[in-house]
């Protein structure tokens, strides 16, 4: 989420619903049960040839107004997404198809973050993961056109509003500091090892290393894994696949509405702390990317992406803007083709 965002901008993109129906290109089982019993996608093979031209957003249902969202599957195989609001709104679906509104994960308010946001509600950016029977919640504060932000902390054992502890501060950025403590990720590598990847404009994306006990840093190190020399890049986001770690990263302008220029670009490395580099070899952090997603249509600025492994597909989660300059929820699948080289279908 661009630290050059609006109040007016970020609040229109949270107060949007459309009608739909089923995610595109992917069957979706849905039983008498549906009210009591989430419905499960089923599997399919993951393609190996793209679309001639990028697809529309898979369709969704109910309350799916979102920006910079986030999604998890929890044990039960509903669906929470997380994403930027007042106190952070959450959404659940039981079937990743009809999405209703689920309230705020801290409904009483954070004071402790204030310090960040000049007083506003307005958090930014979450990223919600389940590991060892909690979830996990990292989100942002700061305050628009400043580095002065900070990450922090929230679990809980449910997911529901009001359920979540908060945990504290992990990393603050100050106007001294050359990156920017915002649009947080976390990673648990094939090892085991968490990392927080983070990063918007600035010196571009970071990356640090965490304690599992605790979620915090477990040591000073700050890696560099993209950048565009001070250019409009921001929402990391690593996810393995295969034998690769792929940074899936927003180029270029958010949260003008239908003007944003916003599209998702990605880079690999067989290391979750990089070198990250894209189809043509170029190093993320010298302005490396191979584009996957973009504008297109009546589809403006897709961007601040996450990836879902789900039963039947990996999922690409993003926001994008209607006509109307509206921010919606974006789902589409994920498929690899030949060189191991991911697109969307």
């Amino acid at each position: 989420m661009s630290s050059t965002r609006t109040k007016t901008v970020r609040r229109s993109a949270l107060a949007c619903a459309m009608a739909a129906t089923l995610v595109a290109g992917v069957a979706v089982a849905v039983n008498a049960q549906a009210a009591t019993a989430p419905a499960v996608p089923l599997a399919a093979a993951t393609p190996t040839v793209p679309p001639a031209a990028y697809p529309r957003p898979g369709a969704v249902t109910g309350d799916i107004g979102a920006h910079d969202p986030t999604m998890v599957k929890t044990p039960s195989g509903s669906y929470i997404v997380a994403h930027t609001g007042d106190n952070i709104a959450l959404k659940t679906s039981t079937d990743r198809t009809a999405f209703r509104n689920a309230g705020a994960v801290f409904p009483g308010g954070a004071p402790w973050t204030t310090t960040y946001t000049g007083g506003s509600r307005n958090l930014w950016a979450p990223d919600i993961s389940y590991h060892n029977g909690r979830y996990w919640l990292y989100y942002s504060a700061s305050s628009f056109g400043s580095n002065r932000s900070a990450i922090f902390l929230a679990t809980s054992t449910t997911g529901a509003s009001g359920s979540w502890t908060n945990q504290g501060l992990v990393i603050e950025s100050r106007t001294s500091d050359n990156f920017n403590a915002i649009d947080p990720n976390l990673l648990v590598d094939s090892s085991g090892r968490w990392w927080l990847s983070f990063g918007s404009f600035w010196s571009g994306h970071k990356q640090v290393a965490l304690d599992p006990a605790t979620g915090k840093r477990s040591d000073s190190t700050i890696r560099s894994i993209a950048g565009r020399n001070g250019g409009a890049i921001e929402a990391p986001f690593i996810f393995k696949h295969g034998s690769y770690y792929y940074q899936w990263v927003s180029f270029d302008r958010c949260c003008q509405g239908a003007a944003s220029t916003y599209r998702i670009m990605v880079g690999r490395s067989t290391s979750p702390n990089g070198p990250f580099v894209d189809r043509n070899g170029v190093n993320l952090n010298n302005g490396g990317g191979t584009q996957v997603l973009a504008g297109h249509g009546s589809i403006h600025g897709p961007g601040h992406q996450a990836v879902l492994a789900d039963t039947d597909a990996e999922v690409l989660v993003y926001h994008y803007y209607t006509n109307s300059g509206a921010a919606n929820l974006g789902l589409n699948l994920i498929g690899y083709d030949t060189a191991g080289w991911p697109f969307v279908y």
